[in-house]
Protein backbone atom coordinates (compact mmCIF):
# COMPACT_ATOMS: atom_id res chain seq x y z
CA UNK A 1 0.00 0.00 0.00
CA UNK A 2 1.25 3.47 -0.85
CA UNK A 3 1.80 5.81 2.10
CA UNK A 4 1.14 9.57 2.12
CA UNK A 5 1.97 12.09 4.85
CA UNK A 6 0.14 15.32 5.51
CA UNK A 7 1.87 18.16 7.36
CA UNK A 8 -0.80 20.71 8.22
CA UNK A 9 -3.13 22.24 10.79
CA UNK A 10 -6.14 20.49 12.25
CA UNK A 11 -9.84 21.27 11.84
CA UNK A 12 -11.95 20.07 14.75
CA UNK A 13 -15.12 20.38 12.64
CA UNK A 14 -13.73 17.70 10.30
CA UNK A 15 -14.10 19.41 6.94
CA UNK A 16 -10.63 20.78 6.27
CA UNK A 17 -7.01 20.49 7.36
CA UNK A 18 -5.55 17.23 8.64
CA UNK A 19 -9.00 15.65 8.94
CA UNK A 20 -9.88 16.34 5.29
CA UNK A 21 -6.46 15.14 4.18
CA UNK A 22 -6.76 11.81 5.95
CA UNK A 23 -10.27 11.27 4.57
CA UNK A 24 -9.01 12.01 1.07
CA UNK A 25 -6.08 9.61 1.45
CA UNK A 26 -8.44 6.86 2.59
CA UNK A 27 -10.81 7.53 -0.31
CA UNK A 28 -7.88 6.99 -2.69
CA UNK A 29 -6.77 3.74 -1.09
CA UNK A 30 -3.49 5.04 0.31
CA UNK A 31 -2.32 4.88 3.93
CA UNK A 32 -2.50 8.32 5.53
CA UNK A 33 -0.17 9.73 8.19
CA UNK A 34 -0.14 13.17 9.78
CA UNK A 35 2.09 15.77 11.36
CA UNK A 36 0.07 18.45 13.14
CA UNK A 37 1.64 21.91 13.00
CA UNK A 38 -1.27 23.89 14.49
CA UNK A 39 -4.39 23.01 16.44
CA UNK A 40 -7.21 25.13 15.02
CA UNK A 41 -10.47 25.70 16.86
CA UNK A 42 -12.75 26.29 13.89
CA UNK A 43 -16.11 25.34 12.48
CA UNK A 44 -18.02 26.01 9.28
CA UNK A 45 -18.57 29.65 10.26
CA UNK A 46 -15.40 30.93 11.93
CA UNK A 47 -11.94 30.36 13.32
CA UNK A 48 -12.04 30.81 17.09
CA UNK A 49 -8.37 30.35 17.93
CA UNK A 50 -5.10 28.78 16.78
CA UNK A 51 -2.45 27.14 18.93
CA UNK A 52 0.79 26.44 17.09
CA UNK A 53 2.84 23.35 17.85
CA UNK A 54 6.47 24.11 18.72
CA UNK A 55 8.99 23.76 15.88
CA UNK A 56 10.81 21.10 17.88
CA UNK A 57 7.69 18.96 18.19
CA UNK A 58 6.92 19.41 14.50
CA UNK A 59 10.40 18.14 13.67
CA UNK A 60 10.03 15.17 16.03
CA UNK A 61 6.72 14.15 14.45
CA UNK A 62 8.33 14.21 11.01
CA UNK A 63 11.30 12.21 12.29
CA UNK A 64 8.94 9.65 13.85
CA UNK A 65 7.32 8.98 10.48
CA UNK A 66 10.37 8.99 8.22
CA UNK A 67 12.65 6.92 10.47
CA UNK A 68 10.14 4.08 10.46
CA UNK A 69 7.94 4.26 7.35
CA UNK A 70 8.67 4.78 3.66
CA UNK A 71 6.76 7.87 2.50
CA UNK A 72 5.58 7.90 -1.12
CA UNK A 73 4.29 11.50 -1.12
CA UNK A 74 3.92 14.47 1.20
CA UNK A 75 1.16 17.05 1.24
CA UNK A 76 1.92 20.30 3.09
CA UNK A 77 -0.95 22.54 4.12
CA UNK A 78 -1.34 25.27 6.74
CA UNK A 79 1.97 26.66 8.02
CA UNK A 80 1.11 29.66 10.16
CA UNK A 81 4.50 31.10 11.19
CA UNK A 82 8.04 31.47 9.79
CA UNK A 83 9.36 29.25 12.60
CA UNK A 84 6.98 26.48 11.59
CA UNK A 85 7.94 26.90 7.94
CA UNK A 86 11.63 26.63 8.68
CA UNK A 87 11.12 23.48 10.74
CA UNK A 88 9.14 21.79 7.97
CA UNK A 89 11.50 22.97 5.22
CA UNK A 90 14.54 21.66 7.08
CA UNK A 91 13.03 18.19 7.44
CA UNK A 92 11.86 18.05 3.82
CA UNK A 93 15.39 18.88 2.71
CA UNK A 94 16.75 16.22 5.07
CA UNK A 95 14.45 13.37 4.00
CA UNK A 96 13.93 14.38 0.34
CA UNK A 97 10.51 12.74 -0.30
CA UNK A 98 9.86 11.93 -3.95
CA UNK A 99 6.65 13.98 -4.26
CA UNK A 100 5.84 17.17 -2.35
CA UNK A 101 2.50 18.90 -2.91
CA UNK A 102 2.14 22.24 -1.14
CA UNK A 103 -1.13 24.07 -0.57
CA UNK A 104 -0.14 27.61 0.58
CA UNK A 105 -3.09 28.01 2.96
CA UNK A 106 -3.60 31.62 4.02
CA UNK A 107 -7.31 31.88 4.81
CA UNK A 108 -10.14 29.61 5.91
CA UNK A 109 -13.17 29.32 3.62
CA UNK A 110 -14.98 31.89 5.81
CA UNK A 111 -12.17 34.40 5.26
CA UNK A 112 -10.48 34.05 8.66
CA UNK A 113 -6.67 34.21 8.44
CA UNK A 114 -4.73 30.98 9.02
CA UNK A 115 -1.28 32.43 8.32
CA UNK A 116 0.42 35.38 9.92
CA UNK A 117 0.37 38.01 7.11
CA UNK A 118 4.01 38.80 7.85
CA UNK A 119 4.93 35.18 7.09
CA UNK A 120 4.30 35.36 3.34
CA UNK A 121 7.91 36.34 2.62
CA UNK A 122 9.09 33.32 4.62
CA UNK A 123 6.69 31.12 2.66
CA UNK A 124 8.15 32.37 -0.62
CA UNK A 125 11.72 31.99 0.57
CA UNK A 126 11.62 28.66 2.42
CA UNK A 127 8.60 26.65 1.22
CA UNK A 128 7.89 27.48 -2.44
CA UNK A 129 11.23 26.11 -3.74
CA UNK A 130 10.43 22.72 -2.19
CA UNK A 131 7.15 22.24 -4.07
CA UNK A 132 6.87 19.69 -6.83
CA UNK A 133 3.30 20.99 -7.09
CA UNK A 134 2.04 24.24 -5.55
CA UNK A 135 -1.74 24.79 -5.48
CA UNK A 136 -2.64 28.40 -4.65
CA UNK A 137 -6.14 29.75 -5.15
CA UNK A 138 -6.53 33.16 -6.78
CA UNK A 139 -6.22 35.27 -3.57
CA UNK A 140 -3.16 33.27 -2.52
CA UNK A 141 -1.58 33.59 -5.97
CA UNK A 142 -2.20 37.34 -5.85
CA UNK A 143 -0.59 37.58 -2.42
CA UNK A 144 2.44 35.57 -3.50
CA UNK A 145 3.02 37.38 -6.78
CA UNK A 146 1.68 40.85 -6.00
CA UNK A 147 -0.25 40.66 -9.28
CA UNK A 148 -3.99 41.26 -9.59
CA UNK A 149 -5.76 38.30 -11.23
CA UNK A 150 -8.90 39.08 -13.21
CA UNK A 151 -8.69 36.72 -16.18
CA UNK A 152 -7.37 33.36 -17.34
CA UNK A 153 -4.42 35.19 -18.88
CA UNK A 154 -3.66 36.66 -15.46
CA UNK A 155 -3.85 33.18 -13.91
CA UNK A 156 -1.33 31.93 -16.47
CA UNK A 157 0.97 34.88 -15.80
CA UNK A 158 0.80 34.23 -12.05
CA UNK A 159 1.56 30.54 -12.57
CA UNK A 160 4.64 31.46 -14.63
CA UNK A 161 5.82 33.94 -11.99
CA UNK A 162 5.41 31.44 -9.14
CA UNK A 163 7.28 28.84 -11.18
CA UNK A 164 10.11 31.34 -11.56
CA UNK A 165 10.14 31.64 -7.75
CA UNK A 166 11.11 27.97 -7.52
CA UNK A 167 8.01 25.77 -7.58
CA UNK A 168 8.43 23.02 -10.20
CA UNK A 169 4.74 22.89 -11.11
CA UNK A 170 2.04 25.44 -10.26
CA UNK A 171 -1.72 24.95 -10.29
CA UNK A 172 -3.61 28.24 -9.91
CA UNK A 173 -7.12 27.29 -8.87
CA UNK A 174 -10.09 29.20 -10.24
CA UNK A 175 -12.58 28.56 -7.47
CA UNK A 176 -12.73 32.25 -6.57
CA UNK A 177 -13.39 33.36 -10.15
CA UNK A 178 -16.73 33.47 -11.97
CA UNK A 179 -17.98 31.18 -14.71
CA UNK A 180 -16.82 27.59 -14.97
CA UNK A 181 -14.32 26.25 -12.44
CA UNK A 182 -11.07 26.55 -14.39
CA UNK A 183 -7.67 25.60 -12.97
CA UNK A 184 -4.42 26.47 -14.75
CA UNK A 185 -1.33 24.25 -14.53
CA UNK A 186 2.15 25.33 -15.62
CA UNK A 187 5.04 22.86 -15.49
CA UNK A 188 7.75 25.15 -16.77
CA UNK A 189 7.20 24.16 -20.38
CA UNK A 190 3.50 23.93 -21.12
CA UNK A 191 0.24 25.40 -19.84
CA UNK A 192 -2.72 23.08 -19.17
CA UNK A 193 -6.34 23.92 -18.38
CA UNK A 194 -8.72 21.81 -16.30
CA UNK A 195 -12.31 22.99 -16.53
CA UNK A 196 -15.56 21.78 -15.00
CA UNK A 197 -18.97 23.31 -14.59
CA UNK A 198 -19.22 25.46 -11.47
CA UNK A 199 -21.45 23.90 -8.81
CA UNK A 200 -23.96 26.18 -7.11
CA UNK A 201 -23.29 25.47 -3.43
CA UNK A 202 -21.87 27.28 -0.42
CA UNK A 203 -20.64 23.98 1.02
CA UNK A 204 -17.04 24.08 -0.12
CA UNK A 205 -15.24 24.00 3.25
CA UNK A 206 -11.92 22.22 2.81
CA UNK A 207 -11.87 22.00 -0.98
CA UNK A 208 -8.28 23.25 -1.23
CA UNK A 209 -7.06 20.73 1.35
CA UNK A 210 -8.98 17.97 -0.39
CA UNK A 211 -7.69 18.86 -3.87
CA UNK A 212 -4.03 19.00 -2.87
CA UNK A 213 -4.33 15.75 -0.89
CA UNK A 214 -5.93 14.06 -3.89
CA UNK A 215 -3.00 15.18 -6.07
CA UNK A 216 -0.51 13.79 -3.53
CA UNK A 217 -2.44 10.50 -3.43
CA UNK A 218 -2.43 10.19 -7.22
CA UNK A 219 1.30 10.94 -7.40
CA UNK A 220 1.94 8.25 -4.78
CA UNK A 221 -0.12 5.84 -6.90
CA UNK A 222 2.16 6.44 -9.88
CA UNK A 223 0.33 9.07 -11.94
CA UNK A 224 2.33 11.79 -13.67
CA UNK A 225 1.59 15.33 -12.49
CA UNK A 226 -0.80 16.26 -15.29
CA UNK A 227 -2.86 13.07 -14.85
CA UNK A 228 -2.73 13.42 -11.05
CA UNK A 229 -4.21 16.92 -11.25
CA UNK A 230 -6.85 15.76 -13.74
CA UNK A 231 -7.95 12.89 -11.49
CA UNK A 232 -7.87 15.10 -8.38
CA UNK A 233 -10.09 17.62 -10.17
CA UNK A 234 -12.64 14.90 -10.90
CA UNK A 235 -12.53 13.70 -7.29
CA UNK A 236 -12.98 17.12 -5.70
CA UNK A 237 -15.74 18.03 -8.19
CA UNK A 238 -17.66 14.90 -7.15
CA UNK A 239 -17.09 15.76 -3.49
CA UNK A 240 -18.45 19.29 -4.05
CA UNK A 241 -21.37 18.08 -6.15
CA UNK A 242 -22.49 15.92 -3.24
CA UNK A 243 -21.36 18.28 -0.48
CA UNK A 244 -22.95 18.13 2.95
CA UNK A 245 -25.18 20.80 4.52
CA UNK A 246 -23.52 20.38 7.90
CA UNK A 247 -23.13 23.38 10.19
CA UNK A 248 -24.39 26.94 9.93
CA UNK A 249 -21.74 28.22 7.53
CA UNK A 250 -19.87 26.70 4.58
CA UNK A 251 -20.42 22.96 4.94
CA UNK A 252 -17.88 20.28 4.03
CA UNK A 253 -17.47 18.30 0.85
CA UNK A 254 -18.37 14.61 0.69
CA UNK A 255 -15.02 12.81 0.71
CA UNK A 256 -16.58 9.34 0.64
CA UNK A 257 -19.52 9.82 -1.72
CA UNK A 258 -18.60 6.87 -3.91
CA UNK A 259 -18.14 4.61 -0.88
CA UNK A 260 -21.41 5.74 0.71
CA UNK A 261 -23.24 5.27 -2.58
CA UNK A 262 -21.90 1.84 -3.48
CA UNK A 263 -20.82 0.49 -0.09
CA UNK A 264 -17.84 -1.71 0.64
CA UNK A 265 -17.31 -4.50 -1.91
CA UNK A 266 -18.22 -7.86 -0.46
CA UNK A 267 -17.53 -11.41 -1.56
CA UNK A 268 -19.01 -14.48 0.06
CA UNK A 269 -15.56 -15.90 0.66
CA UNK A 270 -14.54 -12.80 2.60
CA UNK A 271 -17.57 -12.60 4.89
CA UNK A 272 -17.00 -14.07 8.33
CA UNK A 273 -19.61 -16.55 9.44
CA UNK A 274 -21.53 -15.74 12.63
CA UNK A 275 -21.33 -18.62 15.10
Amino acid sequence: MKKVLTIAGSDCSGGAGIQADLKTFSAHGVFGMSVIVSVVAENTSRVIDIQDITPEMIEKQIDAVFEDIEVDAVKVGMLSTPECMRAVAGKLRQYKPEHVVIDPVMYAKNGCPLMDPSAVDALIETILPLADVLTPNIPEAERITGVEIRSVTDMEAAARKIHDMGSKTVVVKGGHAIGNALDVLFDGKQMYHFETERIATKNTHGTGCTFSSAIASQLALGMDICKAVEKAKVYVTTAITHSLAIGKGCGPTHHFYELYRHGLPTQESEVAECR
